[in-house]
């Protein structure tokens, strides 16, 4: 429509065709005649940079979507996996989570891919653009979370070098307040002073309005700091092994005996660095971590702000970029033929695509230097025994071990009757009493012999009794009896021979492996049943009282035959 009008060449357009939405302070318009402004048509990038400049971005927010899987896979493994897999620590959780709220700065744009002007020469802000708004947010919030957490990182790897402190359960407090309060308040900051919208690329950053008080300078100092602390670790490492080369005691050389004191002016130089090469060992991935992000963060302000302060010093004085602007109107709208007029205007292509390439790769980086192979086999070792976490394995009553299968004796029919008899039981038993050797010689050596008597006792009696028996009454075959079992008189049981066996006691003291003594046994009393006395009534008038029981036998006689 301007160029109908031949108001301003092409391919400016007039500002007056157009109404004040979007982000009006993001235009480039410079005033040519009085009262005609003619503006760069929007997006800015599409005029300064050459086509690849979008392929570059596009390549950047792929590049952050595998960063946010990777950042995903660290964040699942540390909460579902058992720590012994992963090895978690909240320092490293919570500087994975802001790496991928940043990340998703990127990754938003590229699923909405959102309009990045609101007409032909005013870009969208947060205001008329949803995208925008998230976009912008997270990115700013990821970055202030990424720098603090890199910052208390370094602060703790600092104070158990060099101060020999032990973070604990105060630190980790505190760095939940400061990690996450200051980017709080810092976003809060940036969106109410400054803003975002679409400055270069389909990801919005923060307006050149209040930027530097709200955002670039807090987030340098905290950068600053990090940088610092850990350089001073660093000097601290190197004084500690110089001066560990120049210590010649024999005490700290050739002795591997704990200090009496952590004091750290009591210990030697070689004893301090033998601290500080394990501790190092132990960090050095969260070293490299930090100086990773604190120098992607650091590239990204710097290249920004500098890019910032170039278009307003353009917008503040047009005459500036008049060589370009004369050139792009001659040119009849050929940015191709004008690039090079351009380059002093904006920051070079390469610089601009490293910076967001760095920005994007983080996720990476903390995939490769914070995860570990026991993470794979982890999720490989739950997600096989999941399907057979309902499966109930059927074991067969006669599943015995190897070596029982080898022994004839586990092939002896169980009684039917005897329900309360297991199998187990039967082989070995698994309860040894001070009485089972005795009941162990009777089943060897058959010096008993029972009976199935008249008098419906249902006892054992000696083989010298056997002999007067009346013609009546048949036998049984030697071997052990339940005396509980009433109802199994009639000999049809097949008996038991191979039912108890002794068991070794292994000595309390023993002089070729002494071991602590052991709890004292648990008080066993005498049962006649257990040793096939007689099970005759008491008389009243017995002298022995409660000793002798109800089996009608003197206690010192008892195995007479």
């Amino acid at each position: 429509m301007a160029n109908a009008t031949n108001s301003c060449p092409a391919p400016f357009l007039s500002e007056a065709l157009f109404n004040d939405g979007g982000f009006v302070d993001g235009r480039l318009c410079q005033e040519v005649g009085k009262g005609l402004r003619c503006c760069l048509p929007c997006p800015m990038t599409d005029w300064a940079y050459p086509d690849e400049f979008n392929t570059l971005g596009e390549v950047a927010q792929w590049v952050a979507v595998a960063g946010t899987a990777c950042c995903v896979f660290l964040l699942l493994s540390w909460i579902i996996l058992p720590v012994e897999k992963t090895h978690r620590h909240y320092l490293s959780l919570c500087l994975t989570t802001a790496v991928l709220f940043m990340n998703l700065g990127f990754v938003i744009p590229l699923a909405a891919q959102p309009d990045e002007c609101y007409d032909a020469i005013t870009p969208n802000s947060m205001q008329t653009n949803s995208p925008c708004a998230v976009s912008g947010a997270f990115l700013i919030f990821g970055g202030w979370g990424g720098v603090m957490w890199v910052f208390l990182r370094s602060l703790s790897l600092h104070l158990q070098i060099c101060w020999q402190v032990v973070v604990g359960r105060n630190f980790m407090w505190f760095s939940q307040a400061t990690g996450w309060g200051i980017p709080i308040i810092g976003i809060i900051m940036a969106l109410v002073f400054s803003g975002v919208s679409f400055r270069f690329g389909s990801t919005c950053h923060i307006n050149h309005q209040n930027s530097l008080a709200d955002l670039w300078v807090p987030l340098l100092i905290f950068a600053g700091l990090t940088i610092f602390i850990q350089f001073a670790t660093f000097g601290y490492c190197i004084k500690v092994y110089l001066a560990s080369l120049a210590d010649n005691s024999a005490s700290t050389e050739n002795s591997n005996l704990p200090s009496y004191t952590n004091s750290i002016r009591t210990m030697t130089p070689k004893q301090a660095y033998r601290r500080v090469r394990r501790v190092i060992q132990l960090q050095w991935r969260g070293i490299a971590i930090v100086l990773i992000i604190v120098t992607d963060v650091v590239l990204f302000s710097v290249v920004f702000v500098f890019q910032d302060n170039t278009v307003e010093a353009v917008r503040r004085d047009p005459s500036t970029a008049l060589e370009w602007v004369a050139c792009l109107a001659m040119m009849a709208g050929d940015k191709n033929k004008c690039l090079d007029k351009a380059g002093p205007l904006v920051v070079d292509m390469p610089t601009v695509g490293a910076v967001l390439l760095l920005l994007s790769i983080n996720g990476l980086w903390l995939l490769l230097l914070l995860g570990r192979w026991s993470m794979v086999t982890g999720w490989r070792d739950l997600l096989m025994t999941v399907p057979q976490r309902n499966k109930r394995e059927f074991v067969s009553v006669d599943a015995r071990m190897n070596d029982l299968k080898k022994d004839t004796r586990s092939y002896e029919m169980l009684s039917r009757e005897n329900s309360g008899k297991k199998m187990d039981d039967s082989v070995t038993p698994s309860v040894v009493t001070p009485i089972s050797p005795t009941y162990s010689a009777y089943n060897t050596y058959s010096m008993r012999s029972p009976i199935n008597g008249s008098g419906g006792d249902g006892g054992y009696r000696s083989p010298s009794l056997s002999r007067n028996n009346a013609p009546g009454e048949g036998t049984t075959s030697p071997g052990p009896r339940n005396y509980h079992d009433t109802g199994n008189r009639s000999g049809r049981r097949t008996p038991d021979y191979f039912g108890s066996t002794a068991r070794y006691h292994v000595p309390t003291r023993s002089f070729s492996s002494p071991r602590p003594p052991r709890s004292p046994p648990p008080t066993v009393t005498w049962d006649a049943r257990d040793t096939y006395a007689r099970a005759s009534p008491l008389p009243e008038e017995s002298p022995y009282g409660q000793v002798q029981g109800a089996y009608g036998q003197q206690p010192m006689g008892m195995n007479r035959i």
